[in-house]
């Protein structure tokens, strides 16, 4: 788990005594925090809202659809919003399209958030049945808003970059090593990517 800074402490002085780098990390810039969304459908409205947006813009979105459809939001209305209605709720024709996904997996039981089964492999599956949703999208679910301890983002650029430099390899490592390289982390792959951003943003790295 990587919710309680009890838990995520344990799994980065796992990591400390596995990686040199690592605990390096630690005592050049400190313990990170948890990050922590909460579970269910509202976090994967809010992604979706979110998605190649600024956060600003992100906000005023979810401002307007909120007060379109209800806090928390009615699925069953939404699903049923003609285009005209969800373009007055701040949603582009795509974005609309990926709402209703989640939507209607959600309601008609195809989709159990409260349920998602417990090997990550196949909880990252059915988070992706949902339209605009990735791996990387279902991934950063399952690490905040579940505290999946061994979630490894592989395709996050950020964790890419910072762990090509704090390994000192040649260049960032492609998704495939990374998860390669990850294997060695397991069970605290999790606490690695948090760990990756928190080193990430200490130095300031620009992409």
């Amino acid at each position: 788990m990587v919710r309680t800074v009890d838990s995520l402490h344990q799994s980065l002085d796992a990591l400390a005594e596995r990686e040199e780098a690592f605990a390096k990390v630690l005592k050049d810039h400190g313990r990170p925090d948890p990050r922590v969304s909460e579970p269910g459908v509202e976090t994967l409205l809010r992604t979706i809202v979110g998605q190649q947006v600024s956060v600003a813009a992100a906000r005023s979105m979810w401002n307007k659809l909120t007060a379109k459809f209800g806090q928390p939001v009615n699925l069953k209305i939404l699903l049923a919003a003609s285009d005209e209605e969800m373009r007055e709720a701040g949603m582009s024709r795509q974005k609309a399209g990926y709402l209703r996904s989640l939507a209607g997996l959600v309601l008609s039981g195809e989709l159990n958030l409260a349920h998602l089964p417990e090997d990550d492999e196949e909880a990252i599956a059915h988070l992706v049945q949902i339209k605009g949703i990735g791996r990387w999208s279902a991934e950063i679910y399952l690490l905040f808003a579940e505290g999946r301890g061994d979630v490894w983002p592989a395709g996050d650029l950020a964790v890419q970059i910072q762990i090509g430099k704090l390994l000192g390899l040649d260049g960032k490592p492609t998704e495939k090593q990374l998860r390669e390289l990850g294997e060695k982390w397991r069970p605290h792959r999790g606490a690695a990517a948090v760990l990756a951003w928190h080193s990430y943003n200490s130095v300031g790295t620009a992409l």
